[in-house]
């Protein structure tokens, strides 16, 4: 099976920590939303509060590794060096990463994916754009084992994506019939 982690930090971008977690527990993928302060709830950007599963400790194994955005959030992955040593670590083994709005600038923190078609959220535009290879204003970005996503709107197609790449475009496609996209 596969098995997905999404770390989210006090900041977080609602949206695109639950659609995420949303689709691929949909698509049949262990999902985990692990909290990067530790196990209690995480308030959002929107004053949303969102439960985790666990604590990171960046020390766990999986096929994905999932970034939301949110800017105050996304600042603090970046930070956080248990992020960047996970990401070096995914990188190195060839795992799928992903991170969508303002959290790319967690990748450009930890030195991965440079030189790679990348996209993120306009607010962090200048700083993701020098370190990408080919930087595109779409609402997702896929390169090798890296996805970037826009922002909260492209959030839906982010996920499938994920689920796509993950566990089939067959499966992606039966999980998006029931959402009633139109």
């Amino acid at each position: 099976m596969t098995k997905a982690l999404i770390v989210i930090a006090p900041g977080v971008e609602e949206m695109e920590a639950v659609i995420c977690a949303d689709v691929l527990r949909r698509a049949g993928v262990e999902t985990l939303l692990l909290g990067l302060e530790g196990e209690g709830a995480v308030e959002g950007s929107r004053g949303i509060v969102l439960g985790v599963d666990q604590a990171f400790s960046g020390e766990e194994n999986a096929d994905l590794l999932v970034l939301p955005g949110g800017g105050e959030g996304a600042k603090r992955l970046a930070a956080d060096e248990r992020v960047r040593a996970m990401l070096q670590r995914f990188e190195k083994d060839g795992k799928w990463i992903a991170a969508i709005c303002a959290a790319p600038i967690a990748l450009v923190a930890a030195g991965v994916g440079a030189g790679k078609t990348m996209t993120s959220h306009p607010s962090v535009q200048d700083t993701v754009e020098p370190f990408a290879g080919s930087y595109v204003e779409e609402a997702v970005a896929i390169d090798d084992h890296l996805v970037t996503g826009r922002g909260p709107g492209a959030a839906f197609d982010f996920a499938l994506d994920l689920v796509g790449l993950c566990v089939g475009p067959q499966k992606a496609g039966e999980v998006r019939a029931p959402m009633m996209f139109s």
